[in-house]
């Protein structure tokens, strides 16, 4: 994947992500979709080329996830993902939920257990894509209804 900018370089939030994780390239694919504003520069932490501000080495990047904020300040986990929902127009709404005294501390907590069951997780997401994939397609007419 490599680095993928969206949005002017040095403006914007910019996304780091582990592209070799299937689980992580679909949740980043939904972001993407949905930054019609061009808000969100995303960066491929795990492309050889990938750039990282300093103090954020490849190894950190890919084991949680990281944003750079417009003003420069580098956050990692749920202040990153609360960052990136304020950047959406469809996601504004729970950024402004997680800004709730106590919501992000939960969140966080949330995020390091998800951390601790995602390669489980990401066997599961790539098991289902591929019984999906391997499943016909099938759309019910509105004759056969």
């Amino acid at each position: 994947m490599g680095n993928q900018d969206k949005g002017t370089s040095g403006t914007g939030t910019t996304v780091f992500f582990d592209g070799s994780c299937p689980l992580c390239r679909s949740e980043i694919g939904l972001y993407r979709d949905q930054d019609a504003e061009g808000r969100l520069r995303l960066v491929d932490v795990s492309a050889p080329d990938a750039s990282l501000p300093q103090g954020l080495d490849r190894d950190t990047a890919m084991a949680r996830f990281h944003v750079a904020a417009v003003d420069g300040q580098v956050l990692s986990g749920a202040a990153a993902f609360i960052e990136v929902w304020r950047s959406l127009p469809g996601w504004r709404r729970l950024a402004g939920f997680a800004g709730l005294p106590g919501v992000e501390p939960v969140l966080e907590v949330t995020y390091r257990g998800f951390l601790k069951v995602r390669p489980l997780l990401v066997r599961l997401f790539v098991g289902v894509q591929r019984l999906r994939a391997a499943m016909p397609f099938h759309r019910v007419r509105a004759e056969d209804r």
